[in-house]
């Protein structure tokens, strides 16, 4: 996979003086004007739908009104495979399922891990504030699962590939928060409700979540040369995406807040935890895997050192590759066992 390099300064942007003054910005990624005007400079490239290493891509619309569709990842197996739907990261705030480092992070897991992949391009803050890209989830689920019943022939392609009785959400950062807030929506509903779809596992890679307190990680952890997340930006994207009038310890951010439903309560299928050791997210996300494991929940958690945040995106490094590589090697067997 080709590294992508992740320098927001290579990025300026004009035209301030057409809609106000600056309310706020995370510089190279996204600006909000007073008025509401909310600029996404294109940081990082986008790839197109091709052949890559066996895997054919193509990109579905699934709902017009909100525009939102998914890059869909089928590989070239002779057996119906897991389907595994994706959430990308980028804060709720920016990304897309057609940025170039998410294309190959995805077409190359669903060659090793030999799974269909639907990748969703959802809706984005703050002009859709949570909890609407929860919202696109279920519909998409929604939306497999009439495909699934149906057997719509110009979805054959795909749809004859599927074990749908192996289905899994995964994303990273704040795709494997909306992962999560997903699976607790979907695994409450009655079985009848998603059949044929049968959620086996989530996949929550650098979780992003939050609290008011800060945890010791995100006052000192040590950060790699240009980092995809620092305090200032964790903090940023929280203001953007979180209702308004929501402090950090809203539920939708902080999972273990008092007040927010206990981990025993919830029904959740068994998970897998991929953790950055040079992640301002590592103790926070520590903390929900021991959690998880007090209340009962299966978790396996897994710890990648000497790596920070969206490492297997970014990729800039060839150190930061072979830890990408392991990372693939425990999904594959989480997906799979």
């Amino acid at each position: 996979m080709a590294a992508i390099s992740f320098n927001p300064r290579l990025n300026v942007l004009g035209g301030r003086k057409n809609h106000g003054v600056v309310v706020e910005e995370i510089e190279g990624l996204i600006r909000v004007y007073g008025d509401g005007h909310v600029e996404r400079p294109p940081i990082i490239p986008s790839a197109p739908c091709m052949v890559t290493n066996g895997v054919v891509s193509k990109d579905v619309a699934i709902e017009k009104f909100t525009n939102l569709w998914t890059r869909i990842y089928v590989p070239s197996y002779s057996s119906k495979m897991p389907l595994l739907v994706y959430f990308h990261g980028g804060g709720f705030c920016v990304g897309s399922a057609s940025w170039r480092c998410y294309h190959e992070f995805l077409a190359a897991l669903a060659s090793k891990a030999g799974c269909v992949i639907l990748s969703l391009n959802y809706r984005l803050a703050p002009e859709n504030r949570l909890p609407a890209v929860y919202d696109d989830g279920i519909n998409t689920l929604m939306w497999v699962k009439q495909k699934a019943r149906n057997g719509a022939n110009e979805h054959k392609w795909w749809l004859n590939q599927c074990r749908f009785s192996s289905l899994f959400l995964a994303g990273d950062s704040a795709g494997a928060n909306i992962a999560y807030n997903v699976a607790i929506r979907s695994y409450g509903i009655s079985g009848s409700s998603i059949k044929p779809l049968i959620l086996k596992g989530i996949i929550l890679i650098q979780p992003f979540f939050g609290g008011e307190e800060r945890t010791i990680s995100e006052m000192h952890a040590t950060q790699p040369p240009n980092s995809a997340l620092t305090l200032s930006v964790f903090d940023t994207y929280w203001r953007l995406s979180l209702p308004l009038g929501a402090n950090r310890d809203h539920p939708w951010c902080n999972p273990l807040a008092e007040g927010a439903t206990t981990l025993r309560e919830l029904k959740l299928p068994g998970a897998m935890v991929c953790i950055s050791e040079m992640d301002i997210l590592k103790d926070r996300n520590l903390e929900f895997c021991n959690a998880l494991a007090s209340a009962g929940k299966w978790v396996e958690t897994r710890m990648y050192k000497g790596v920070g945040h969206a490492f297997q995106i970014l990729h800039n490094s060839q150190f930061s590759q072979i830890r990408t590589q392991e990372m693939m090697s425990h999904l594959k067997a989480f997906i799979n066992q």
